[in-house]
């Protein structure tokens, strides 16, 4: 088998036999595993009716990573795709990837993607851009496209799973972000498809809503855990070099303030690792925001901006708020010690809405 296509589906059977076709759209020998991560939309049903595909299905939903990684086990391909179950290829990609990769025994075959809304109407066109340090560009430096885009060679990803630090991947989605730059410590060897490969669907369906953004917290700690050990990790290796200490606390730097909004003291001490890491970090706000950074230090600006959204707020006209019945934190409790920033939540059983 030339190339092993893995799709996770979780009901999205209004999105998946379009991305399912578009991996038939090829000459090499493709296999196409699709895993039903407990759909109820009837999508295992729908998967019956397909005689060509490999499937698996999960009686109970424990995300994404889990669901993959079971799909990688029995994938026969010499070279692996995971593809998003709401986005499709681009016609040939497998094809030109997997000729690119046999021609030049690369380990990693790379390319572009487009970006397209829910009616499917091209958003914008992103090809392939060259950068000399694939570490740093898979960090934050630049576009580093998308994994779905990527075609990578079985052996360089058999001991690099997908990895989750909770135990339902829906709640935090950095999973293919911590393969990326574990993939990137490997040092593979990369080939290039400078045009699309991939498109990319932006849309609204089944996104969740908390009251206090429990989902995007989850998110950003998450991309906070994989960046602590990704950073140690090159620290150890002596390859944390100025370069990528720059890229990674850009990223970091807007993690802060994302998580100022609801958990200020939290924030303040990603932003002074932050400041551990590059001691002449420039904030990347421009205009009065950025001279606010620079003057009055993260925490003095953060808590203007929650002044402003509460002054804005009240004099928005308000808007009926649905809430899910479902129980979150009071409080999170997430503390950033200097011994490494381990990283700690304490869960209360009920939250007050907002």
């Amino acid at each position: 088998m030339d190339v092993s296509v893995i799709i996770c589906a979780y009901n999205r059977l209004w999105s998946l036999p379009k991305a399912i076709e578009s991996c038939r759209r090829s000459k090499c020998k493709v296999e196409i595993i699709v895993i039903d991560d407990a759909s109820t939309d009837g999508t295992w049903e729908w998967l019956q009716q397909q005689p060509d595909l490999v499937t698996l299905r999960q009686v109970s939903n424990w995300g994404k990573p889990w669901a993959v990684n079971r799909a990688f086990q029995i994938a026969k391909g010499k070279y692996i795709r995971f593809l998003d179950s709401d986005d499709w290829l681009y016609p040939d990609a497998n094809d030109k990837q997997f000729e690119i990769a046999e021609k030049t025994q690369a380990d990693l075959v790379v390319g572009g993607y487009e970006i397209y809304n829910e009616r499917e109407e091209l958003i914008r066109s992103q090809n392939w851009v060259d950068c000399d340090d694939f570490i740093a560009q898979q960090l934050g430096e630049g576009d580093s496209s998308h994994y779905s885009a990527f075609l990578f060679k079985r052996e360089l990803i058999e001991n690099i799973p997908h990895r989750t630090s909770f135990a339902s991947a829906g709640f935090a989605s950095r999973d293919d972000r911590c393969l990326m730059l574990e993939v990137a410590l490997a040092k593979p060897k990369i080939a290039v498809v400078y045009e699309p490969t991939l498109c990319r669907r932006h849309h609204s369906k089944k996104r969740l809503l908390f009251a206090t953004s429990l989902k995007g917290l989850g998110t950003d700690l998450q991309h906070i855990l994989i960046y602590k050990n990704i950073i140690n990790q090159l620290l150890i290796r002596g390859e944390l070099t100025p370069r990528r200490i720059n890229a990674a606390c850009e990223i970091l730097w807007i993690i802060a303030h994302s998580i100022a909004r609801t958990h200020l003291d939290e924030a303040c001490e990603i932003a002074n690792w932050v400041y551990q890491l590059k001691p002449d970090f420039q904030p990347i706000e421009e205009g009065l925001l950025g001279k606010l950074y620079c003057h009055l230090g993260f925490r003095n600006t953060e808590v203007i901006l929650r002044i402003r959204r509460t002054i804005v707020s009240l004099l928005r006209p308000q808007k009926t708020q649905k809430y899910l019945d479902f129980p979150c934190p009071k409080t999170a409790k997430i503390s950033f010690p200097s011994d490494g920033f381990n990283v700690r939540i304490n869960n209360y059983d009920s939250c007050e809405k907002i």
